[in-house]
C-alpha cells in the first residue's frame, strides 16, 4: 500500500475543514479505505490525528480495510445522508453553499525553511488551525522531498526545522520514522536522507 506523507497533507486539509465550528453539522462523508495490508498505515494516522486534533477529528472519517462491499455501501449511505441535509437545508446538490472555508485553506502554502520554522503547532489551539498547520507542515515535507524547489533548498540549507508542542513534536517525529521505516517518504530505488528535524 503506497500512501505517505502526501495523503497526509489531504487528509489534514479536509479535516481542517471539517472541524471548523460552522461546519460541525455538514455531512460529509470521509472514508479511508484500502486493501488489508494498510491496516497498519491507516492505525498509524488515527493515532496521530488522535494524539494531535482529538476524538471529534477522529469522528469526521471511518476507516475500512479490505472489504471494498462495505467500502461502497458506507459511500452509497455517506451519499443519501448528504441528499438528506441538502433537502432539509434547501441547498443545491451541485455545490455546497454552505461549507465554511477559511481563507487559510484558499491560500497555497510555499514552503522555505523561514515559514517551516515559523508554523505554529500547538495544542492550545482551535483544532481547525492546528490541522491547517499540521497540513502545511506535510506540505512542506512533500516539497522537500519531491519538488525541485525544495530539493534545492534542503541541498542549499540543510533539512526544514519543525517545532511545536513536545507532543505534538514527539508524535509527528514517530510517525515520520514509521514513513521513513516503511519506504514512505521516497521514490522507490532511491535512499531517503531526510528533509526536515524536529525541534521542541
Amino acid at each position: 500500500f503506497p500512501g505517505g506523507v502526501g495523503t497526509l497533507e489531504e487528509l489534514l486539509y479536509l479535516l481542517g475543514i471539517l472541524l471548523h465550528p460552522d461546519n460541525a453539522e455538514q455531512p460529509v462523508p470521509l472514508l479511508l479505505a484500502g486493501p488489508e495490508s494498510a491496516v497498519d498505515y491507516f492505525t498509524m494516522i488515527d493515532q496521530f490525528i488522535g494524539a494531535t486534533l482529538g476524538a471529534d477529528a477522529q469522528s469526521r472519517y471511518e476507516i475500512i480495510t479490505g472489504n471494498p462491499e462495505e467500502v461502497a455501501r458506507q459511500a452509497r449511505l455517506g451519499k443519501d445522508r448528504v441528499h438528506d441535509f441538502r433537502r432539509q437545508t434547501k441547498d443545491a446538490y451541485f455545490f455546497n453553499w454552505q461549507m465554511h472555508i477559511e481563507p487559510e485553506f484558499q491560500r497555497p502554502f510555499h514552503a522555505t525553511h523561514e515559514s517551516m520554522a515559523n508554523l505554529e503547532l500547538r495544542l492550545d489551539m482551535e483544532p481547525h488551525m492546528l490541522a491547517a498547520n499540521l497540513r502545511r507542515a506535510f506540505s512542506g515535507l512533500v516539497a522537500g522531498n519531491i519538488r525541485d524547489e525544495g530539493i534545492q533548498a534542503i541541498e542549499k540549507f540543510g533539512p526544514f526545522e519543525i517545532r511545536g508542542d513536545q507532543i505534538i513534536m514527539r508524535q509527528l517525529d514517530a510517525m515520520l520514522a514509521a514513513c521513513v521505516a516503511q519506504g514512505r517518504m521516497r521514490l522507490p530505488g532511491k535512499p531517503y536522507t531526510p528533509c526536515y528535524r524536529i525541534v521542541s
